[in-house]
Formats: structure tokens, C-alpha cells, sequence
């Protein structure tokens, strides 16, 4: 079979569609923000990665499944002129507007092109209790059942240490930043552990690299959550604004959900409420229960 998956970002939700790389052992050509190439580029054998700036050379070929996990016109017009036997996502109708197929509801009912409309796909989003895995396997006819990430090996950057502290999400969610980072680095380090707070890096590779060298990871809803569960790293994770139940956890992970969850949830401006209400006690917990083998 000859497939093609087109899912460009952002960074940690193409980690996850790695999973799709299990079931679909052929050749698979992933179109990607060339930022994120990285992420995807030789990950086994058998696949073929493409920037987004690449994407005619991917029209070299008849596909039996194009996947399409992009909600954008752009990339919906640009699916139309690709062959294909399949389609399984969003594409754009014969009036020019974007629609995704009836068995990709599960999922695109709940994004901003849903037919419900963006309050009910919030809503739908908050009651929803699958896994993105879940429902993106259910769709292409497959079970979910554990399959692993495929995360790059990533480059060694000599940063490493007991817990590495993930403080920002991004300035799309602003409200997935705790308030309580710096506290909580000063109280794990006066129990004797090594804390780092990762830095920005030239690359994605050199950021698995980082992530790979700690014991525990401490962070929001964000890539660095995605690269611990794929390489295997223990990570407590604060949910403030975003689904707790759409992260498959691997056993690697404690959830802890903010009580003002649904308060603030996909909210994308900012309050300190959303901040503040998960307390520093909580997650030290959580960090030292990790550490020592717990859940």
C-alpha cells in the first residue's frame, strides 16, 4: 500500500500521529512543517518525509489512503489534486468550504471546522473520554491498542539531571503556564535533586536529547509532555485549559486537571485563575512519587 499522511503541526501532535507508523508498514509519505521534520525524517524504513514547501513532489504517485489531520483550506485544496483511492479527513467540497469524511467525525466534530459549530465542538470536547489515538485508529478501522510513538533518538546536548521543568506552552495557550515553576524548582532542589529547566534549542532533535536525560519531566499540555511519553520518560503534567482524557499516558504519566478545568477550557486569552489553582504541594507530590517508581 502506498499512503499518505498530511499533518504539519503543530510539533506535538505530529509526535503522536507517529503512532499511525505501527499499523501502516508499507510506504508512507508524511507532508510536514519543515520545522517539524525532524521529528518524523527517518524514522523507519519505508518513509518518505516532505516539507509542506515539498508538497508537489508527493503527487508522484497513486495513493490507497491519504490521511488528512489539517483543518485549512490550503491544505484541502491541495489534497484534491493528489490520486488517491481513499480519503480519511478533512477536504474541500465542490462549493469551496472544508468538510472531513463521515469516518473522521470522531474527531473533526470536535475541531473548528466542526459541523456543530465551535461552541458545541467545545462542548463535545470537554464530555469526550477517547484518546486522540482512539479515535483517529477507530476511524482508519483499526483498534488502539498501546501502540508506542516514534520519537527520534535526538542529539545529547550534556544537559541532564533528576527532574527537567517544562515552563511554557507557547503564546497560543498562555493559560497552560503554571504560576509555580520557580517555587517548585527551589523546593525539589532543596531536597537534594537535580533540576533544569530546559532551554530553547537550534533544533527539535537536540530538545528529544534534553528530554531523554532527565529522570522526570514537569510541564503542561505540550511537546515536551508528547517527547517524554514517547522516549519513555516519567512526566507529571498539569492540564489548565486543554483535554486531560485525549493523552494516552503510556503508564508513564500523572494527570493533574486544574478544578477550574472546564471553567477555562480552550480558552486561549489569559487568567491567573487558571494559573494558580493546582497547587505547588500537589505537584511536588506528584514529582517525588514519579522519582520513586510510583504512578
Amino acid at each position: 500500500m502506498n499512503i499518505l499522511i498530511v499533518k504539519l503541526g503543530a510539533a506535538g501532535d505530529v509526535v503522536r500521529t507517529t503512532t499511525l507508523l505501527n499499523r501502516f508498514r508499507d510506504h508512507v509519505t508524511w507532508i510536514t512543517e519543515a520545522k517539524n521534520m525532524a521529528l518524523v525524517q527517518g524514522l523507519r524504513d519505508g518513509l518518505r518525509c516532505l516539507s509542506w514547501e515539498e508538497r508537489d513532489v508527493a503527487k508522484d504517485r497513486r495513493y490507497d489512503l491519504v490521511i488528512n489531520l489539517e483543518d485549512t483550506v490550503e491544505v484541502g485544496r491541495f489534497v484534491e489534486t493528489i490520486q488517491f483511492n481513499q480519503l480519511f479527513g478533512a477536504y474541500v467540497d465542490s462549493k469551496g468550504e472544508l468538510r472531513y469524511t463521515s469516518d473522521s467525525r470522531s474527531w473533526f466534530d470536535m475541531s473548528l471546522i466542526s459541523v456543530h459549530g465551535r461552541e458545541k465542538a467545545d462542548q463535545l470536547k470537554l464530555q469526550n473520554r477517547r484518546t486522540y489515538q482512539e479515535m483517529i485508529f477507530e476511524g482508519l478501522g483499526f483498534r488502539f491498542e498501546g501502540e508506542p510513538y516514534f520519537v527520534a533518538k535526538g542529539v545529547p546536548m550534556g544537559l541532564s539531571g533528576d527532574v527537567a521543568i517544562a515552563p511554557e506552552a507557547g503564546s497560543v495557550w498562555p493559560m497552560k503556564n503554571w504560576a509555580y515553576y520557580d517555587q517548585l524548582k527551589s523546593k525539589l532542589e532543596a531536597d537534594g535533586l537535580k533540576v533544569n529547566v530546559l532551554p530553547k534549542r537550534s533544533s527539535l532533535l537536540e530538545h528529544v536529547g534534553d528530554v531523554r536525560s532527565h529522570r522526570c519531566l514537569v510541564g503542561g499540555d505540550s511537546l515536551p509532555m508528547h517527547l517524554a511519553l514517547g522516549t519513555g520518560t516519567p512526566c507529571v503534567t498539569l492540564f489548565t485549559c486543554t483535554s486531560p482524557w485525549e493523552i494516552h499516558d503510556y503508564g508513564l504519566q500523572t494527570k493533574i486537571v486544574s478544578p477550574t478545568l472546564g471553567e477555562f477550557f480552550y480558552k486561549r486569552g489569559f487568567d491567573a485563575r487558571a494559573t494558580t489553582t493546582i497547587t505547588l504541594e500537589e505537584v511536588n507530590a506528584a514529582v517525588t512519587g514519579r522519582l520513586n517508581g510510583g504512578a
